[in-house]
């Protein structure tokens, strides 16, 4: 029967090597076998000894059969719930050309501006279109969702006002801001000491132990209120005003920046992205020009390059948690670029008129169904609103229940409310006839019947609400929203920028501790099946059958990957992860009561995140040295522990470490942490050279989140989306993520990490179709070519470049690190420079001085085939002569290839050359550049120009070029 087998496995469509590379790459690498290779990088006694099993793996044509068979399983209902998701139009251009386009979900954070300016340009749109439709001064290029927003938005003023109102512990939060926000808010204020307090906004009493406050425009019942008088109380009371705004809302009633908010916060979610069972979406942040040093995120600035052209770049990344670490203000990593891409090309594709437009269509049935409803003697109790309305049942009990099975049945979802109210939001999606078939609905309940003129009424409504809360002010009016708004248009401005990027498209991107493997478009297909994209988060779970279906089986697989009991999906990021791991972990020793354990031990070479988010769950960090080998001082480890023995929380280490090595002694540490009453968390960062060899359950961890974006398959989008879940040994399963709506998480569990029950759940099936494709033989395999990868680079380049780490027996894992730092001395080259001189070879730099300063990281993944990483050793080898030519005097030490680069075409063809070399020397440098170049599209960036000279909106960029 075998013959009869299709011999298109997907496996050997996912890792990159064939028989013939493995073979050579052995030798080259001195190990007999790829086993052979494994025993001398794993310890022995935490290598598996039995093999990982899942199910048999699917070809990606028998995978695909079977999930439309399970999207089928999904009832997609008409969604009126509102709650801050609703039904978008995602323009088909905007579909094809952007989200189901690898060229852009293939990019990585824009860290490398001058190959990066095409992203950075689109995120620049984003921003600016946050801006002026809240009306603030500046904006950041997104956040993950608009609960986790406000908590960041809550923190952010929380440590602004610490130095002038040191005893202002509690925050207002008004009763009419969504729940889901609510509980987010408190999972964020309980390891700090904040007070959440609730009330109505219209009589609540603020004093000057209030530090901040958030209301919800419209309300979360969708009441456009007029704040301004509550917003007085605060000022005169110097407290911080936090506005959670509809961005649509915002085309027709007066933005937050004109009637005193200090930060902005929401979702840009119903711009065209898809509610996709609660994400991913793009939240934005937009504040005043006094939170610019502490509002977290990417922001995206305007500077210059070294020719003095406009340049774009990530700004003040110096606030950053890689950086400031500890004592950052948040703890965000990845966020939602590519959403934020999609938003921002939705505006873009529509315009400031187009926009307007859409707004007042939505507000106009929401009109006509009010109107109706007041015909049909129903009592709606919103006075003013956009596109929400809330009608009171209270006294009718019989006839709520009779309302809900009747839409049911016309397969139609509404909001219910514990006082006995219906809500009902409109959007971009409702007809005129949808609008007519609620009515029918009411209608057939009561008992009653319209004579409406719907046509009439479609032709009189109104748009009249009071002037003080219309808006009056433009926007959208940068030349960027004023030019695309036909299709052959805006695919050519799509194109422009998208070709100025690198991506998986162009070459290897061999970040380290980035793992920027192959996203296949198999597993890219199911996100935009309408089944699962036009999904609300806060449906029944009776309709959706197909997601439970995926999540339970990539849990269960999960689990055993892991060797854990059991995984929560909710953290929608690697740092939400490591937040709610660290959450997980305080709960349980409060269950003990042991409240006071609020030490975490923290290795030197940690990610930046980690202090970070131990410090976010109100934990108190303590270092860990490092020795010279890159191991973890295991003196010092157990004479901290043992120091800190009464209040000692937890260890947070990432196996491999961050130097790329198989620490020997990882299970003696674990020990030394839980013979002091403390638990293990690991950062599953380095995952990809565990699974199927070996798991952190058996080294000896308590929890551990998996980065869904790097190993198993998401792409990473430009800087987004990503997905953090966690999974916890069986004694922190009852504190898994709890959620205010839908039921999920443990029975003790902690308040909600993320807005929605399974964080960014359209993009879980990629990960459940990487797993159910590649089967448990396959993961084993692709661990085992990550680590054959790394360690072929490394022999291939270790006679060019020291190697800074390795393990006892001289191999690496999955990743290693290069170092740099003699170049500077013997030819005044830093590794920003090699960085750099590699775009014109047309590689995207290794990750850059971490963690270790002067160094690269390279991690080549197992997607990657023997071809490509010959083409990148060659290149870093050819560099190396580069640099050796500026040693012994052949090269200058000023004008030379790698002080210059990038070179872009601009500067090559001009008439204005000036160098020592020649130009094809620089542009040109390897036979492959002349076959296939990739052009960066500036030079190299002034980054202090651009912090000098914050700029992070884009009109008119022509208006920041320098005048010769």
């Amino acid at each position: 029967m075998n013959s009869l087998t299709h011999p298109d496995e997907f496996v050997n469509r996912h890792i990159g090597l064939n028989e013939n590379d493995i073979t050579e790459m052995l030798k080259e690498i001195n190990a007999d076998s790829i086993d052979k290779l494994i025993e001398e990088t794993i310890p022995a006694q935490i290598r598996l000894k039995e093999n990982l099993t899942l199910d048999s793996p699917l070809s990606e044509f028998e995978y695909l059969n079977k999930l439309r068979q399970t999207a089928q399983k999904n009832k997609v209902f008409k969604s009126y719930i509102g709650m801050g998701y609703y039904g978008t139009i995602l323009p088909a251009a905007i579909q094809r050309n952007i989200l189901e386009n690898p060229g852009w979900y293939t990019q990585y954070t824009p860290y490398q501006a001058e190959i990066s300016q095409g992203r950075l340009e689109a995120l620049i749109n984003f921003q600016t279109m946050v801006m002026e439709m809240t009306g603030m001064p500046i904006a950041n290029a997104s956040l993950l969702d608009e609960a986790t927003a406000a908590a960041e938005a809550m923190s952010v003023i929380y440590a602004y006002t610490r130095a002038t109102k040191k005893n202002a512990n509690k925050f207002f939060v008004d009763n009419d801001v969504f729940p889901q926000t609510l509980n987010v808010l408190k999972t964020r204020a309980v390891p700090h000491g904040i007070e959440i307090v609730t009330g109505n906004y219209s009589d609540f009493q603020l004093d000057e132990n209030v530090f901040g406050l958030l209301v919800q425009y419209p309300s979360g019942k969708g009441s456009v209120n007029d704040y301004s008088n509550f917003f007085k109380q605060a000022d005169s009371l110097s407290i911080n005003k936090i506005v959670a705004a509809d961005i649509f809302s915002l085309a027709l009633f007066t933005p937050p920046g004109e009637f005193g908010a200090d930060i902005v916060v929401g979702s840009t979610q119903r711009f065209g992205v898809p509610m996709g069972y609660g994400g991913p979406h793009a939240a934005y942040f937009s504040c005043k020009e006094e939170f610019k040093r502490i509002i977290p995120g990417r922001i995206i600035g305007a500077s210059i390059d070294v020719h003095g052209r406009t340049a774009l770049r990530m700004a003040l990344q110096t606030r950053e948690q890689h950086i400031k670490r500890e004592k950052a203000t948040s703890n965000i990593c990845t966020a939602q670029v590519l959403l934020a891409i999609m938003a921002g090309m939705y505006a873009v594709y529509h315009g400031p008129e187009r926009i307007r437009k859409i707004a007042e269509r939505i507000h106009k049935l929401t009109k006509i169904l009010d109107l109706s409803l007041k015909e049909l003697n129903v009592k709606q109790t919103n006075d003013l609103y956009f596109d929400t309305l809330v009608i009171d049942f209270s006294k009718e009990a019989a006839k709520l229940e009779q309302l809900r099975k009747t839409a049911i049945k016309n397969k139609s979802n509404f909001r219910y409310f514990d006082d006995g109210s219906i809500g009902i939001s409109l959007d971009e999606t409702t007809s005129l006839n949808d609008v007519k078939e609620i009515l029918n609905l009411f209608e057939e309940v009561l008992g009653r019947t319209l004579s409406t003129d719907f046509d009439r009424l479609a032709a009189n409504v109104e748009l009249n609400y009071p002037e003080k809360l219309k808006r009056t002010s433009s926007y959208l009016s940068q030349k960027v929203f004023n030019s695309y708004h036909s299709e052959t248009e805006l695919l050519r401005y799509i194109k422009s920028l998208e070709n100025r990027d690198l991506s998986l498209t162009t070459s290897m991107i061999p970040l380290g501790s980035c793992t920027m493997k192959l996203n296949a478009a198999a597993e890219m297909m199911g996100i935009t099946f309408p089944e699962f994209a036009n999904i609300h988060p806060f449906v029944p779970k009776d309709q959706t059958e197909g997601y439970q279906q995926i999540i339970k089986e990539l849990e269960d697989d999960l689990a055993k990957i892991t060797g854990f009991a059991a995984v929560s999906l909710q953290p929608n990021s690697g740092a939400q992860g490591e937040f709610a791991g660290l959450m997980v972990i305080r709960a349980y020793h409060h269950s003990l009561g042991q409240s006071n354990r609020n030490v975490v031990l923290i290795p030197s070479s940690a990610h930046g995140t980690n202090p970070a988010s131990a410090v976010m769950a109100g934990m108190k960090v303590v270092v860990v040295k490092c020795d010279d080998a890159g191991n973890i001082d295991a003196n010092d480890l157990k004479a901290k522990a043992e120091l800190h023995k009464e209040n000692l929380s937890s260890l947070m280490v990432t196996y491999p470490s961050t130097h790329g090595v198989f620490e020997e002694n990882i299970s003696d540490i674990c020990k030394i942490i839980h013979d002091n009453g403390g638990q293990v968390y690991m950062d599953g960062a380095n995952l990809n050279a565990q699974l199927g060899l070996t798991t952190p359950h058996l080294i000896g961890a308590d929890v551990c989140h998996l980065n869904l974006h790097k190993t198993f398959a998401i792409p990473h989008g430009g800087g987004g989306p990503g997905m953090g879940p966690i999974a916890v040994a069986e004694h922190l399963e009852p504190f898994l993520p709890a959620h205010p709506i839908i039921n999920v998480g443990g029975e003790k569990g902690i308040s909600s990490i993320s807005a929605a029950p399974w964080g960014s759940a359209s993009i879980l099936i990629i990960s459940h179709a990487y797993i159910k494709m590649m089967g448990g033989g396959g993961l084993i395999k692709a661990t085992q070519a990550a680590i054959l990868n790394a360690n072929y680079i490394k022999a291939r380049l270790e006679k060019y470049y020291k190697v800074l780490y390795a393990g006892v027996k001289g191999r690496v894992a999955h990743e290693l690190i290069f170092d740099m730092r003699e170049f500077k001395t013997s030819a005044n080259i830093d590794v920003e420079d090699i960085a750099k001189r590699l775009m014109d070879y047309g590689f995207h730099s290794p990750t850059v001085s971490f963690p270790v300063a002067g160094t690269f990281m390279v991690e080549p993944t197992e997607s990657e085939s023997k071809y490509e990483l010959d083409r990148f050793c060659d290149a870093m080898i050819m560099i190396r002569e580069e640099i050796n030519d500026i040693e012994t005097g052949k090269a200058d030490k000023i004008d030379n290839v790698l002080k210059n680069a990038p070179h872009t075409a601009l500067e090559v063809i001009s008439d204005n050359w000036n160098h020592s070399y020649s130009r094809e020397k620089a542009a040109f440098p390897a036979e492959w550049t002349k076959k296939n170049k990739f052009w960066p599209y500036v030079g190299r960036v002034n980054n202090a120009y651009g912090d000098r000279n914050l700029v992070c909106s884009c009109e008119p960029i022509s208006s920041y070029e320098e005048t010769t």
